[in-house]
């Protein structure tokens, strides 16, 4: 069977790691929604040891198992401790799928564990939670070396190596603070996969504006060596510092880069329709406005002006376009309401609430059910302190049990 490229999707873990920005509850929520639609194999979405993740982590669990969530896994992060992994299963009830995470490098284990861990120890702290989260039923882990890029070969392939004989998934090769370029991550982890010869997980970072490159180099030379690979992304390439590789474009390179296109699988579930709806609820959500030249769903991405360039493309798009517009949900008109409008807000009342869900076509039982979701939707209000989407009122409105955990933040 050919190997593949899958994607896990991190914007719920990194993504709202990046400074003087974050998401509510509800809004990582809605992410997972879109990301599940979208056919992405896997969100990390959040942290199962931090207690005001607790109430939200199971709420998308259940949503899992009501079969709202799926077949997209929910994932949690955390360090690869064992005090970690029993918290983890302590605080989130039916977690099936984790990454535990630890540095490797030499200079993080010199520069952070400040003498307290050496390499060995790292090993033996990686082997103890793995084997912790397999005596708890973990059906995947996925093991993450922190700073991969700037360890030693040899190092990374022992690590790898342990972890394998743990019975780790796969191996997450960390390009931690993008330092890594496409030739130099193809070269380590092709001798890092065939020696190890398990599934290696590519995350990259953006500070020399390489996260995609980055990324596609490392699973091709994941694929090439004869394993599967895992890319790590984030909506709009949001993370720390300058990012991470964006969802949309690593797709999108995916499919249609020289060498790649026709040659290299992708994810058979992934429908790139969704990518201009996700893609803008982030924007909206992170409050962070779209480059005018975002790949693929940016304002400016199928748009011509030059002579030269309208001409060719109203002959034949492929003269100035490498990819269709619908293929990315575009080419449908915004409607925007110029005239009265009412809106959900933190202080709405029943009349407000039966008016804006009226038009969605959302009919409550009786006033008891209408005056719950009001309360959810005021609430939500005073959270994301912004208007909500039509897709986050639907969605309070279908699930109320769910929403409550969502929004209560102490476990």
């Amino acid at each position: 069977m050919k190997n593949k490229i899958r994607i896990i999707d991190v914007t719920n873990r990194d993504g709202v790691q990046t400074a003087h920005l974050g998401l509510s509850k509800l809004q990582k929520t809605m992410i997972n929604y879109y990301l599940n639609q979208m056919g992405i194999f896997q969100s990390e979405a959040g942290f199962p040891v931090t207690g005001h993740e607790i109430n939200y982590m199971n709420a998308n669990i259940s949503l899992a198992k009501q079969k709202v969530l799926t077949p997209i896994r929910i994932s949690g992060w955390m360090r690869a401790i064992p005090e970690d992994v029993e918290a983890a299963f302590r605080n989130v009830s039916g977690l099936e799928h984790v990454n535990l995470s630890i540095s490797i490098s030499e200079q993080m284990i010199v520069g952070k564990f400040q003498g307290k861990m050496k390499f060995n120890d790292v090993l033996k702290s990686m082997r103890k939670a793995i084997r912790k989260a397999k005596s708890m039923g973990i059906k995947t882990v996925g093991i993450n070396a922190e700073d991969a890029s700037r360890a030693k070969l040899n190092r990374l392939i022992e690590f790898g190596l342990a972890a394998k004989e743990e019975g780790a998934s796969r191996v997450r090769y960390c390009d931690t603070l993008g330092y890594d370029s496409p030739f130099s991550i193809y070269d380590r982890v092709c001798d890092m996969a065939k020696n190890i010869q398990i599934p290696i997980e590519l995350h990259c970072h953006n500070d020399l504006g390489m996260a995609v490159a980055c990324s596609l180099a490392g699973a091709k030379a994941a694929l090439d060596a004869g394993v599967d690979a895992y890319i790590n992304t984030t909506v709009n390439g949001m993370g720390e510092r300058a990012g991470n590789a964006d969802l949309v474009s690593t797709i999108l390179a995916i499919r249609y880069s020289d060498g790649f296109t026709g040659k290299y699988d992708l994810d058979e579930n992934t429908n790139m329709k969704m990518a201009w709806r996700i893609s803008h609820y982030a924007s909206y959500a992170f409050g962070v406005p779209l480059p005018i030249n975002q790949v693929g769903v940016g304002r400016n991405a199928f748009a011509h002006s030059s002579g030269i360039h309208v001409d060719g493309a109203l002959k034949d798009r492929k003269n100035y376009e490498l990819y269709d517009y619908e293929e990315l949900g575009r080419g449908e008109p915004e409607i925007i309401e110029t005239g009265r409008m009412i809106l959900m807000g933190e202080y709405s009342g029943i009349k407000g609430l039966r008016n804006v869900y009226g038009k969605l076509e959302v009919k409550f039982k009786n006033d008891d059910e209408a005056r719950e979701v009001l309360s959810l939707a005021r609430y939500a209000n005073v959270v994301n302190q912004r208007p909500l989407t039509d897709d986050e009122l639907i969605f309070i409105a279908k699930h109320p049990v769910e929403m409550k955990q969502i929004m209560t933040l102490q476990p």
